[in-house]
């Protein structure tokens, strides 16, 4: 969802996602396949969603004796599907009306890899659908449960903590409260600057301030920064730990939070395990001054950004120089091959701990990218972690991104190469992912 959010972003969505807390920490299945569902229908929800939002919702469909099943549901805001077409959408190489295809591109081919793969996993797919008003895709899988006594909330005291939580999105809303309340923790939320305002006013005069702020950078009228601007000149609202929550971080952020005293800085879509763990950095090490500089950021804006150690695959010789020189612009250090048995063969010559990301040219001699892809994730089982990979693969390829996907690649750029479309992407799925190779630059 990470590596999504920036794509989300770029068409000015509210991307968000919601475990239920009924759902095992720990679960025995198959992360690439999930992953390559996971990708294919929020990556077309995304694609076919010009206004408005898309959410991942997760819960526990049933238990069994060998496992849970779960249940993932992708909501967005996009064109619908005519009620006729829902069931055909899911067969091979078929979209809803062959003008998506014109105005969207692709073949409808991730969708059936889907359909597949949730069946190899033991459940089923389907949606919901009206046109005009959004699609809501569900679908089940089966999983062991592994065993492991850790819980989600193990170790948090929160039953005396306040939190005033401001974000313009009524949804982003709903699922903060709904994780703040499983920890015990008194929630109020509003809609704005202005209303966070007025809730911090009442508070202070009834004697019952907020502990915590919990404020969305990016809102109309008063945003977050501007938000507490204005908190920070009136010294009635002294003593509130501030965290702010970005939905794409922006050069100077970081920065901006350390001057205007912000103790955690979060981007967007937060998971309850890392909003947990910030709440309880960011209160356990609060600063003896109000407003103070002890910034926590889980992940932060790289600042200075990350350098990263990326292996490049690229045949194409005036490709491979641009991309290395992009990528060396930006700070990042670049290894590059020319096919995808090379690629394999550095890799497996650091034992997969050399790179933290491959960028794969998807046409190359000898082994191309998506086979490239396949043994690389057969081969990383045995590592036991994930490397991401970015396709690169030209333009007028209708259907190479839902192809992409669901060959197990992690992201999707077209050629020619734009450097923007490039770091963003690089760098999303770089805060997605722990440090290895790279080091902080």
């Amino acid at each position: 969802m990470k590596g999504l959010a920036v794509r989300a972003n770029q068409k000015d969505l509210e991307l968000a996602f919601h475990v239920h807390r009924d759902v095992p920490t720990t679960l025995i299945g198959d992360p690439i396949r999930l992953r390559q569902i996971l990708n294919n229908l929020v990556g077309n929800a995304i694609k076919f969603t010009d206004r408005g939002e898309i959410i991942l919702w997760v819960g526990k469909d049933s238990d069994s004796q060998d496992g849970t099943t779960l249940h993932f549901a992708v909501t967005d805001t996009g064109i619908g599907i005519p009620r006729e077409k829902q069931r055909l959408i899911f067969e091979a190489f078929i979209q809803a009306d062959s003008s998506t295809i014109r105005k969207y591109g692709g073949t409808g081919l991730g969708l059936r890899i889907s359909a597949l793969l949730t069946e190899m996993m033991g459940g089923r797919i389907w949606v919901e659908s009206e046109v005009g008003k959004g699609s809501t895709f569900h679908f089940t899988a089966h999983f062991g449960i592994a065993n492991d006594p850790r819980t989600q909330d193990e170790g948090a005291d929160l039953h005396h903590v306040r939190v005033l939580v401001v974000d313009d999105n009524a949804t982003s809303r709903r699922i903060l409260e709904g994780m703040l309340t499983e920890w015990g923790v008194q929630t109020a939320v509003v809609d704005s600057g202005t209303a966070a305002l007025s809730a911090l006013d009442h508070a202070k005069r009834s004697g019952n301030s907020f502990t915590l702020l919990l404020a969305d950078a990016q809102m109309p009228d008063i945003d977050g920064f501007d938000l507490l601007k204005r908190l920070n000149s009136d010294s009635r609202h002294t003593g509130a730990t501030i965290m702010m929550l970005a939905s794409a971080g922006q050069k100077g952020d970081v920065t901006r939070c350390r001057e205007l005293g912000v103790a955690a800085y979060l981007t967007k879509p937060v998971s309850q395990p890392e909003l947990l763990d910030a709440i309880l950095k960011a209160l356990g090490n609060r600063p003896s001054e109000p407003f103070g500089t002890n910034i926590v950021t889980t992940p932060s804006v790289p600042e200075p950004r990350r350098q990263l150690r990326i292996l490049l695959a690229e045949d194409n010789t005036v490709n491979h120089q641009l991309a290395v020189r992009l990528l060396e612009k930006r700070g990042h250090r670049v290894v590059g091959v020319h096919d995808g048995l090379e690629a394999l063969t550095a890799l497996e010559k650091t034992g997969f701990e050399g790179f933290d990301l491959v960028l794969m040219d998807v046409q190359m001699p000898r082994m191309d990218g998506f086979d490239a892809t396949a043994g690389i994730r057969a081969k990383e089982r045995a590592y036991g972690k994930h490397l991401p990979i970015v396709a690169m693969t030209a333009h007028a390829l209708k259907g190479d991104r839902e192809r992409c996907l669901a060959a197990g690649m992690d992201a999707y750029i077209s050629k020619p190469i734009n450097a923007k479309e490039l770091s963003e992407t690089i760098e999303a799925l770089a805060l997605a992912s722990p440090v290895s190779a790279g080091e902080e630059g």
